[in-house]
């Protein structure tokens, strides 16, 4: 049994901030990052951030960003699998 479960999920919006406000009553976090353009990412929780990047590029994902460090809390990193659907890497 693995222990790969969804940790978490990025909507990427520029505009749209309000609709989901006005919709869901959520207080949204702006998080500055490269323009991935519009889209959800879902994060999931791996053991290890660097043995998942090189098994997702064996199974044909293409890496978008780069593990790095989240200060205090893991390290992340977000791929593209063969379909294109971005997918994060989450490490606690």
């Amino acid at each position: 049994m693995n222990d790969n479960h969804a940790a978490g999920t990025d909507i990427t919006v520029s505009d749209t901030r309000a609709f989901y406000t006005e919709l869901f009553g959520w207080r949204l976090r702006l998080v500055e990052q490269e323009d991935q353009g519009a889209g959800i990412t879902t994060y999931f929780s791996v053991p290890d951030v660097e043995l998942m990047l090189v098994r997702a590029e064996a199974l044909g994902a293409t890496i978008t960003t780069p593990p790095w460090t989240v200060p205090g809390l893991g390290r992340m990193a977000v791929i593209l699998d063969p379909d294109g659907n971005r997918v994060g890497l989450w490490q606690d």
